[in-house]
């Protein structure tokens, strides 16, 4: 058996991948120490821009009663991911969907 020889000596792979969801996830996880922050800015926001939404929705556009359903279970969602000690991934990606779900309600029924 002396064709076979075990080599350990490879090369090392280089992978210069920078797409746009590469770099998403590097700028998320530098903000891992600030998880805190987008934990209250998460539901500040949703307070006061997303949760008055539902009754604007119902009772001027006459929209489903689904918005509130859909809205309360995003916020509390984002509550759930935040106290439940989600990662800093998941707690951006929680507040993402969820501002790009209501916005799409908004333009759905109010356009």
């Amino acid at each position: 058996m002396a064709t076979i020889a075990n080599t350990t000596n490879w090369a090392p792979a280089t992978i210069n991948n920078t797409s746009a969801l590469n770099k998403l996830a590097t700028w998320a996880d530098k903000q891992a120490p600030n998880r805190t922050m987008w934990f209250m800015v998460a539901l500040i926001a949703q307070g006061v821009l997303f949760l008055p939404l539902p009754a604007v929705l119902l009772y001027y556009f006459n929209a489903p009663v689904l918005i509130l359903a859909v809205t309360l279970g995003l916020f509390f969602s984002n509550i759930i991911a935040g106290m439940g000690g989600a990662g800093i991934r998941t707690l951006l990606a929680f507040f993402a969907v969820s501002i790009l779900a209501n916005l799409t309600l908004l333009l759905i029924f109010a356009l």
